[in-house]
């Protein structure tokens, strides 16, 4: 299997590293938010609301679009997205399980080890190594998401099924990303952004059988389910779709690992946490991985 070669100009590669930085943004300052919520939501139930709103969102973004498309490619872009959907779902399921039975310091540094596994599985793959400057960018990013997650490593250093669930869900949002990259570069974009999250969905209310669902209609649920549901889902995820035409799985995997970095700040603005040393320390060796590749890149392919 052989990914196809995109040659894009480069201004078109900044403004889809803009937008995957946007996306990680988006992602990142969520966090406090949802949390708030799943106080008084159960947490299946919560993603099945999420992905089916975003669904009717993009239904209706997309809906004069795809009245200009022959069905043919509506039908292939929906499939390609529903494999993408199916990565997506489990990334989200298995995190959630592993995090009752590991720490979320755990939890965060094994679900960011994707930035690592998506060059290595594109290699695999594809036969596509990264370049030099990019695994550089990558070794420096998952430096400091081990420094940021250091308190919490150092004090639960053991392996328990939490952490091979978080290792699974790694590599489930790597499928992910590589699935949409491979994808984005044949299919037309909003079948595929459409596929995923539908497929998300149905996923999900199958998904309530195993957990009944729970919520009390406080308005930290409403404010929650609004901002995934049209930011951090429609939104996000059509943007990522598009963006990902025009740069590598590798480059956007690396530009993802702002997304830790936005939710320490705002759980240190909003959430009234602690900023450690380990905390600016790791986020500053983030920002350098994402610098020394983005400040000098080679031409996305």
């Amino acid at each position: 299997m052989t990914q196809p070669v995109k040659r894009v100009s480069s201004a078109a590669r900044w403004q889809a590293d803009l937008a995957l930085a946007v996306v990680a943004i988006i992602w990142g300052s969520t966090f406090v938010v949802v949390k708030q919520a799943l106080a008084d939501i159960s947490t299946l139930y919560f993603l099945f609301l999420r992905f089916a709103m975003a669904s009717v969102c993009l239904a209706l973004l997309f809906t004069p679009g795809f009245r200009k498309m022959k069905w043919r490619e509506i039908r292939r872009g929906l499939g390609g997205g529903a494999i993408a959907g199916l990565f997506l779902w489990l990334g989200y399921i298995l995190q959630t399980v592993g995090l009752k039975y590991t720490s979320a310091g755990n939890s965060g540094f094994l679900t960011g080890l994707y930035i690592v596994l998506v060059p290595l599985i594109s290699a695999a793959i594809f036969r596509r190594p990264p370049g030099g400057r990019e695994i550089a960018g990558i070794s420096v990013a998952t430096a400091g998401m081990v420094v940021m997650t250091l308190p919490s490593l150092e004090s639960n250093l053991h392996m328990n099924r939490g952490d091979l669930l978080t290792l699974a869900c790694a590599a489930a949002f790597a499928c992910h990303l590589l699935t949409v990259g491979y994808y984005s570069q044949r299919e037309r974009t909003e079948p595929l952004a459409l596929g995923q999250i539908v497929c998300a969905a149905i996923l999900s209310g199958f998904a309530l059988t195993f957990e009944p669902p729970r919520v009390i209609w406080s308005r930290a649920v409403l404010l929650a389910l609004a901002l995934t549901a049209v930011f951090a889902t429609a939104a996000a995820f059509a943007l990522q779709t598009w963006a990902q035409r025009y740069t590598t799985a590798t480059r956007t995997a690396l530009i993802f690992a702002l997304e830790p970095v936005v939710a320490l700040m705002v759980a240190v603005w909003l959430g009234g946490e602690a900023l450690t040393v380990y905390a600016v320390v790791g986020g500053a060796l983030i920002l350098a991985g994402i610098l020394a590749v983005e400040l000098k890149a080679a031409p996305a392919p």
